[in-house]
């Protein structure tokens, strides 16, 4: 098994670990690409030198490039810091001065769920073989006897503190497959409400899912069964859709087909004498859908959405 540890801002850190988030962002402030691990590998966290130990972690899910204030949008406080400002302030200070100055610059999110963070007691020394001129961080294997060690390491102190939620649906041991890569990892994550919207964005091209409108900041990821009624936070009970369009499918004014063809309620029309544009929409298939088969919008969450929300 793979697992990954990451150099972690201090700041960061503490300021997570104090409020124990079921879901972080780890960002990257320059962008860049990230495929080291697979969904559902561990990502440790190594604090900067001096510190030279590993202090805690989470499962890695996605990685995507965001403005910051999408970012910020989807996670808020568990960017690890206190306001959007003092988020971006921070990303600023650690880019580069030669880099591009925009108002809303991208950045890596990596989204890691059931995040752990260890007392200062159970801080873990870094591997032996970890060099002082890594700057990102660096992928070990459960194969390799270091890396064997290190999980070993993690796994004797993670007994001792409470898990989220989360982990009881989840296998301690052992290791299971995953359909988006195909590969083996340790749990199956549940994801939050950052990482649901990250993942929607991604599965439908950050495109609307309706109108293959393009414009990010103006599209918002929607629970087709609603979070509030027990709806999983998961792909295939997600859309991403305009956030007018989004307002109507979840006061009922619109649905889906299982088929995936649109549907719109004549009440558009008798309550406000109009909406002409999103009758332009009744029966048209879906614009856009997620390449994986297994991410597309699930026939039960449908069902529930065109009988207990939508009316003709």
């Amino acid at each position: 098994m793979k697992l990954y540890v990451g150099v972690t801002d201090n700041n960061w850190f503490h300021f997570l670990a104090e409020r124990q988030p079921d879901e972080v962002n780890f960002w990257r402030p320059g962008g860049g690409s990230f495929r080291a691990i697979p969904e559902g590998a561990p990502f440790l966290f190594k604090l900067h030198s001096p510190h030279n130990y590993i202090v805690g972690g989470g499962f890695f899910v996605q990685y995507s490039l965001l403005p910051i204030s999408l970012a910020w949008a989807a996670f808020e406080q568990k960017n690890g810091a206190p306001d959007f400002e003092a988020f971006r302030q921070k990303i600023l200070g650690y880019r580069s001065s030669k880099a591009p100055t925009t108002p809303d610059p991208q950045i890596g999110c990596l989204v890691l769920v059931e995040p752990f963070f260890f007392a200062r007691e159970d801080w873990i020394p870094i591997p032996d073989d970890w060099s002082s001129g890594i700057r990102r961080g660096k992928t070990y294997d459960t194969s390799d006897p270091s890396g064997e060690r290190l999980w070993q390491a993690v796994q004797e102190r993670l007994p001792r503190y409470e898990r989220p939620p989360g982990w009881k649906d989840s296998a301690d041991v052992g290791v299971v497959e995953s359909p988006r890569y195909g590969d083996e990892y340790l749990i199956r994550p549940r994801l939050g409400q950052g990482a649901f919207r990250v993942l929607v964005t991604e599965a439908y091209t950050r495109r609307c899912a309706m109108t293959g409108e393009r414009t990010l900041p103006a599209l918002v990821a929607a629970h087709i069964k609603a979070y509030g009624k027990s709806g999983p936070h998961r792909v295939d009970n997600g859309l991403l859709l305009r956030a007018d369009l989004h307002m109507l499918l979840d006061q009922g004014y619109l649905t889906l087909t299982k088929k995936y063809h649109i549907e719109v309620s004549r009440r558009i029309k008798e309550e406000f004498e109009n909406g002409q544009e999103y009758y332009a929409l009744h029966g048209r298939p879906l614009a856009i859908l997620p390449q994986q088969e297994f991410e597309r919008p699930s026939p039960e969450f449908i069902e529930w959405h065109n009988e207990q929300v939508f009316s003709e």
